[in-house]
């Protein structure tokens, strides 16, 4: 039986691997030196809990150098910590829960080779000697006792990679520590200045609204419409969530600012909430959540998700107080952020009678809400398009018929879900052709007498597959409706896609295309209106013809129906052909 190998491993490639593939900027590794840095002061705390602590960064010289009053390391945890890629500082080796660390990851280091060509850790370890760890970018590295006096702690220096200089520059490393350390519990100077304080400090323990409004100005340039605390104990969690002054696009994830025990994570972490609170900004500090490799984000598990769900319910539960106790301020969150709430309302009960309740809908009779439309009309009737309602809202008030314009983003979907939840409300699509049942039919007589011109005028639209049908109507003022049902108008789109795809596609159409389910649209028109009983009397047939043609695409038109090739080359006939007749052929001779 042949022998167990080992890997072989080009320490070198591995190196560059993980330091240059794994985070996204070379400015984390300010980041992770603060991390080891904070991580060895807390596990001296833990054995001295009056123990010093303090981190110093100094940019003099061609490197930089970070220095803090940490545990420190003994020779054999060097060997087996440091040199070893994968390896944890963290974890119960030093005797410690790995609960009380920022670190997660052993290759926290290896972040500085994106800037350093060489890495020499100096660190000493109560009762042991002081010892020099250098780590070079090739893979190799070098350990060796050091003589003399050292404190208690450690000493990260780094030197330069060829055109990395600016990374190592004074007011580069003092905005990197800020950004980073802003919030962390120990003293951390770059050059004797001050990076952690009260001036930046996020109020973490406080639900103050006024302080975090304060902290979004100071941090993100902006006075939130609202502050939400946040609280998930079971993550560790605490924060505020913000409500954005201004609409944000449903489509695009928010980031949030994400501090792991106070050192920041991600700047623009995404995942932390429900996709519907778009229109929120976090900023929490968590000590349970777990982060990815890099550190840049937050890692997807069990804990995330009943984190997410929670702080969703928090936010919904501010929602549900707003109606509550404030309406009007209500009234303009929904004036701003109403995609948001109406896409939890397709999924969410108490947020959809939130949106039935207090979001004001189009309809031809004013803007209303669902539940003041249902109390007022009885029968939620409503077009499926903006288009459709723009040509039926006149006509149908007219019928004395409430409708509502279910044609905007989520409308259609909330009316068809509240019926299902609400069983008292009955609601009712309103299509163009059920519109045009209401209409009266001409007594028999005048239909006799008009004969001659519904013939005319059917031959003029026998042609584009269009039937007329002459019938009165209120209100007077529309001369002519061009109707089409959602069948109709599905075959139509499915033959014009035929025409335009490759032959095997538009064999798969044709399968779909039932011709024996035709129904031809039809042109209403109204006997009430004073210029369709003029067309009616026309001497010709040619001129009947011609008007007919005019009112059909006029219909169109007014109708916001797609205008296919045929129809704009009728428009254009019908429309020539009118004005040629009312132009005289000698101008002189007048008309």
């Amino acid at each position: 039986m042949d022998a167990h190998r080992t890997f072989q491993v080009d320490l070198a490639g591995l190196v560059d691997l993980l330091s240059h593939h794994l985070y996204a900027s070379p400015r984390v590794y300010v980041r992770e030196l603060l991390q080891n840095a904070v991580d060895a002061i807390t596990a001296r705390r833990l054995r001295e809990p009056g123990a010093p602590g303090s981190v110093e960064l100094d940019t003099a010289g061609d490197g930089l150098r970070v220095t803090d009053s940490g545990v420190g390391l003994t020779e054999a945890q060097v060997h087996e910590l440091l040199a070893t890629i994968g390896r944890s500082s963290k974890r119960d080796d030093l005797g410690f829960a790995r609960h009380e660390f920022l670190g997660q990851f052993g290759i926290g280091l290896l972040s500085c080779f994106l800037v350093a060509r060489e890495i020499v850790v100096l660190t000493r370890a109560a009762g042991h000697a002081a010892v020099r760890w250098t780590g070079y970018d090739d893979g190799r590295y070098l350990v060796e006792k050091v003589d003399g006096e050292h404190p208690v702690g450690t000493t990260v220096t780094l030197l330069p990679r060829p055109g990395a200089k600016i990374w190592f520059a004074p007011a580069t490393v003092l905005e990197l520590a800020r950004l980073y350390g802003d919030q962390l519990p120990v003293e951390v100077t770059v050059d004797g200045t001050p990076t952690t304080g009260p001036v930046v400090s996020a109020p973490w323990e406080v639900t103050s609204t006024r302080a975090w409004t304060a902290y979004a100005e100071r941090t993100m340039g902006l006075t939130p419409f609202d502050v939400i605390p946040l609280s998930v104990p079971e993550a560790g969690l605490t924060g505020a969530a913000f409500v954005m002054p201004q609409p944000l696009n449903p489509a695009q994830r928010g980031g949030h600012r994400v501090y792991l025990k106070h050192m920041l994570l991600a700047e623009s972490a995404e995942g932390l909430l429900p996709e519907w609170a778009f229109f929120a900004r976090c900023v929490v500090d968590t000590s349970e959540l777990r982060p990815t490799a890099s550190r840049e984000a937050l890692y997807e598990d069990g804990l995330l998700d009943s984190t997410r769900e929670a702080l969703g319910d928090q936010l919904r539960g501010w929602l549900v107080r707003l109606a509550r106790t404030d309406p009007r301020r209500l009234g303009e969150f929904l004036h701003v952020h109403h995609l948001g709430v109406k896409a939890l309302a397709l999924h969410d009960d108490v947020m959809l009678d939130l949106v039935a309740s207090w979001w004001p809908m189009e309809t031809n009779v004013g803007r209303m809400t669902l539940r003041e439309f249902h109390e007022r009309h009885g029968v939620i009737r409503y077009s499926a398009t903006t288009d459709q309602f723009r040509q039926l809202a006149g006509i149908a008030a007219a019928q004395d018929l409430a409708l509502v314009n279910a044609g905007y983003t989520y409308d259609a979907e909330i009316i068809e879900r509240w019926a299902q939840v609400e069983r008292d409300v009955r609601i009712e699509r309103l299509d163009p052709t059920d519109l045009a049942t209401r209409f009266e039919t001409v007594d028999p007589a005048t239909e006799v007498g008009l004969r001659g011109f519904t013939v005319a005028a059917q031959r003029a639209l026998d042609r584009l597959g269009c039937e007329v049908v002459l019938r009165a109507f209120d209100p007077s003022t529309v001369p002519a409706l061009y109707l089409i049902d959602r069948e109709t108008t599905f075959r139509q789109e499915l033959r014009a896609t035929r025409e335009k795809a490759d032959p095997v596609w538009s064999d798969v159409l044709a399968a779909l295309d039932d011709r024996r389910a035709d129904t031809r649209p039809q042109l209403v028109l109204n006997h009430r209106n004073a210029l369709v009983r003029r067309i009616t009397v026309l001497p010709t047939a040619d001129l009947v013809e011609l008007a007919v043609e005019a009112l059909y695409g006029q219909a169109l038109l007014l109708g916001y129906h797609p205008i296919r090739p045929a129809d704009a080359a009728l428009l254009n006939r019908s429309f020539l052909g009118l004005l040629d007749r009312a132009v005289p052929t000698d101008p002189e001779a007048g008309p």
